[in-house]
């Protein structure tokens, strides 16, 4: 299995081509926002991913459409490069804090596509930058969970700086899916009682 994907989609908002590989390999982040490239290139770096992305949008009108379609991109990918899913570990859970930031992340691959998220609610009005709200980063986890069909709990635990507080998820998701997305030594069988990850 060669746990890698391409996705290409192009609508009348967005552009975006974007190869994954589960092994590691390239990383190349061009998308329209300094602040988004970032988080993508920490959720590569952290989950151990090869990912090139190269992303247009309609910005001019905001971050929105690039961001979630971004999401909706590198899900449709992990689906492609899980194949059947068997032989993974499935479940995991990480913590990632940056100085004062702390956030939670818990995934299943389960086949089924849910985000649950929280935050203290003072940030949830925080612009991390003039372009880009820290709302944004619910968006992007959101369209990932879908259409990557695994179930996602995110919880920014502390935090006083939103842009902390979006580095800190996006390295929790990084390390939990990073752990779920291995292969068991020896083993080849779906982890599931129903015998299957993907109906």
């Amino acid at each position: 299995m060669s746990r890698q994907a391409r996705v290409e989609r192009r609508t009348s908002e967005t552009e975006i081509n974007l190869t994954l590989n589960l092994a590691g390999g390239r990383r190349a982040i061009d998308v329209p926002d300094g602040f988004f490239a970032h988080m993508l290139d920490a959720l590569a770096t952290h989950g151990g991913l090869g990912l090139e992305i190269k992303a247009k949008g309609d910005t001019y009108v905001d971050l929105h459409h690039t961001v979630e379609d971004v999401g909706i991109c590198l899900g449709e990918a992990l689906v492609e490069a899980l194949g059947d899913r068997r032989g993974i570990v499935r479940f995991a859970h990480a913590y990632a804090p940056l100085d004062e930031a702390l956030a939670r992340a818990v995934v299943d691959v389960s086949g089924r596509g849910f985000l649950a998220s929280s935050m203290p609610p003072e940030l949830e009005s925080t612009w991390v930058t003039q372009q880009f709200p820290l709302s944004l980063i619910n968006d992007f986890f959101h369209a990932f969970a879908d259409r990557g069909r695994l179930t996602l709990h995110l919880d920014i635990l502390a935090a006083r700086n939103g842009h902390h507080a979006a580095e800190a998820a996006f390295k929790a998701v990084a390390l939990a899916l990073r752990q779920a997305v291995v292969l068991r030594a020896g083993q080849a069988d779906v982890p599931s009682t129903k015998g299957t990850l993907t109906a």
